[in-house]
């Protein structure tokens, strides 16, 4: 049986990083942090002993403090049922076996204990696809990839059930930013370590005339009244539970006291055969 290919370069990603920490824009992590803490403080539940799985510790570390905080590699550093909450923040959509990811994170769960992935979901920079994706077919007539794909909320939720989670939920909240020219968002980008790491990437720098095709592209389909150009992040939020007898169980199908036509009031109607 053949390998799974490697999708990312966990290499140049480890690289694009580090690069970051020089004049960090990590502006998508910080909303991603204040975002779970909205949601842990409407869970009628204390954590006692919480893991946060982040490329940026610094942005999670004065938030979390008691967290025990690692990095998003390939084999994450946790310890199988040792935790109440882990936090797999903003790394995801980077992972070569996502899967394998959340499953990991599901053995280090205590029973009852919750999962929240926070991730870059589908409909992230779309415009900057659909630019440089244009220009490179009108200038050379063919197509490489240079943004990663993302996954969508449909497939991501499915992702906690085949790791084992119970009571999954997904959903997602789009971030619509603005700047000057779509050159300061690519700026942004390597700020924040988000640059293209695709295995399958063209390892030369982008023809200038393809490169000023996308600017004027993007400009023109993108622009607002004030001359600044829209991008697009969509934040992918997942919980799961890891199973305990406590939480609560769907019921036997047939076990019902009660009519649902009773209930409302209502007179049911039989279907055709």
């Amino acid at each position: 049986m053949s390998e799974a290919p490697i999708l990312f370069d966990r290499t140049a990603l480890a690289r694009n990083r580090t690069r970051a920490l020089q004049q960090p824009a990590l502006f998508l992590h910080e909303e991603a942090r204040d975002d779970a803490q909205d949601r842990l403080s409407l869970v009628n539940k204390t954590f006692q002993s919480p893991a946060i799985v982040t490329p940026f510790p610094q942005v999670w570390a004065a938030a979390f403090g008691n967290s025990h905080i690692i990095q998003d590699n390939d084999v994450l550093d946790l310890t199988e049922g040792t935790h109440d909450l882990v936090i797999h923040a903003m790394g995801l959509h980077w992972a070569n076996d996502p899967v394998g990811q959340i499953i990991q994170c599901r053995r280090a769960l205590r029973p009852d204990g919750l999962l929240l992935v926070q991730m870059l979901g589908g409909q992230t920079l779309h415009e900057l696809r659909a630019a440089l994706g244009q220009a490179e077919i009108e200038v050379t007539g063919g197509l490489s990839p240079r943004v990663a794909p993302m996954g969508e909320i449909r497939d991501l939720g499915a992702l906690l059930q085949r790791a084992g989670l119970a009571l999954p939920v997904a959903d997602s909240a789009v971030l619509t930013t603005s700047y000057a020219t779509p050159l300061h968002l690519m700026h942004d980008l390597r700020a924040m370590g988000e640059a293209n790491v695709l295995s399958s990437r063209s390892k030369h720098i982008t023809r200038k005339d393809v490169f000023l095709r996308a600017m004027a592209l993007y400009v023109d389909a993108y622009s607002e009244l004030e001359g600044r150009v829209n991008a697009t992040f969509e934040l992918i939020t997942l919980t799961g539970w890891a199973p305990d007898a406590s939480q609560p169980q769907p019921l036997r199908p047939g076990s019902a006291a009660q009519r649902l036509a009773d209930a409302l009031n209502t007179v049911e109607t039989p279907l055709k055969d």
